[in-house]
């Protein structure tokens, strides 16, 4: 049996810490046990980070290859991440589940768009009268989430579009609820919103195009949202890239980046909960967490609220512990506190998953 003894401060929430917790073999513990130590670990100890949008196993062309996978996963372990939603794959990441040092994916299986509506090789795309059936097998797919594309290019329209009618979305959802699911959906545009919001979507990836209205909803409704503001970054870059076959759509991109941070901080405001995600797997390199963290508290103006969004609180939206009494021992040591220097989420000191010190310095 391994006894660590972790003297902190131990950051639980925010509004809560101890001085020390101890680990016994992969639980934790407040109860300093008899025996020997088998050593001790000093730094601020928060619960392991999440990242709640992350692709492991896709990249730009598709599904990765098993080393490239198996890469992903230590980048963002390292980085302290030690729980992954990962926000819909074309590849198959169940294997990883046999190596107990990479961090925990809960799966929303594969990406649900409609035909030539979303990037190749990574959605499954079905029509309007297929949606309810191809929700329900991704919900036996996945690890209790589904994704659907909410909105994308129309080719025909030269700009975003919904994706699916208003009235197959609400049976759509009702089947992934009883399937035991919950369900979240790309969303850039601001169109795709209403209909979402009233068939009852969990959450909005992205969501750069919430309105007043739609906050209100979202906020009445109890959506989570997951600004990716690192993927949101891009946006001008994306713009560019269409201006020519596609002007419109490049107009609305650049106006949803103009106000992208005024967007965040009224879902914020108006108490709609908000989880960092990096959108890694395509555009963005795994392991980043501390970035999107750092984006995320600027617009806030509050690093505690920021830093628990990929720690505490979005433990417990994903229905995972965090520091608790028989916990799995998922943790990460910094050198100071996060919450009052973001700068110090670059470097964990510890990065402890099922009581096992898995990387850090």
């Amino acid at each position: 049996m391994s006894t660590w003894r972790l003297r902190g401060p131990v950051r639980i929430d925010a509004d809560h810490e101890v001085a020390e917790v101890w680990v016994i073999d992969d639980r934790i513990s407040f109860d300093r046990p008899r025996g020997e130590l088998t050593g001790t670990i000093e730094g601020v100890v928060i619960p392991g980070l999440v990242d709640a949008h992350c692709h492991i196993g896709l990249i730009a062309e598709g599904a990765a290859d098993a080393a490239t996978t198996l890469a992903q996963a230590r980048a963002d372990r390292d980085a302290g991440v030690l729980l992954v939603r990962d926000a819909g794959s074309p590849a198959d990441t169940r294997w990883l589940d046999e190596h107990p040092d990479l961090p925990e994916i809960i799966r929303a299986g594969r990406h649900i768009g409609r035909t030539r509506r979303y990037l190749r090789d990574v959605s499954i795309e079905v029509e309007p009268e297929l949606l309810v059936a191809e929700v329900t097998r991704q919900a036996a797919r996945g690890d209790g989430w589904v994704k659907v594309v909410g909105d994308w290019i129309d080719r025909d329209a030269g700009d975003l579009m919904p994706c699916w009618p208003g009235d197959v979305l609400k049976p759509a959802i009702d089947a992934a609820h009883a399937a035991g699911a919950r369900v979240t959906a790309h969303c850039f545009g601001a169109e795709a919103l209403p209909d979402l919001i009233a068939a009852g979507i969990d959450g909005i990836e992205h969501g750069t195009g919430f309105t007043a209205d739609t906050i209100a909803a979202a906020a009445a409704s109890g959506v989570a949202v997951v600004p990716t503001l690192m993927q949101i970054d891009t946006f001008p870059e994306l713009a560019d890239a269409g201006q020519r076959k596609f002007p419109v759509w490049a107009a609305r991109m650049r106006d949803l980046h103009r106000r992208r941070l005024e967007t965040v901080d009224a879902l914020w405001h108006a108490g709609v909960p908000l989880f960092a995600g990096t959108d890694a797997g395509t555009v963005h390199a795994h392991g980043q967490i501390s970035a999107e963290i750092a984006l995320l508290a600027g617009v806030l103006g509050d690093r505690v609220a920021a830093v628990g969004s990929a720690s505490w609180a979005a433990r417990e939206w994903l229905g995972r512990p965090g520091i608790t009494e028989g916990a799995p021992a998922d943790l990460v040591v910094f050198d100071g506190d996060p919450t009052l220097d973001l700068a110090v989420l670059g470097t964990p000191r510890a990065v402890i998953r099922g009581g096992v010190v898995v990387a850090g310095r």
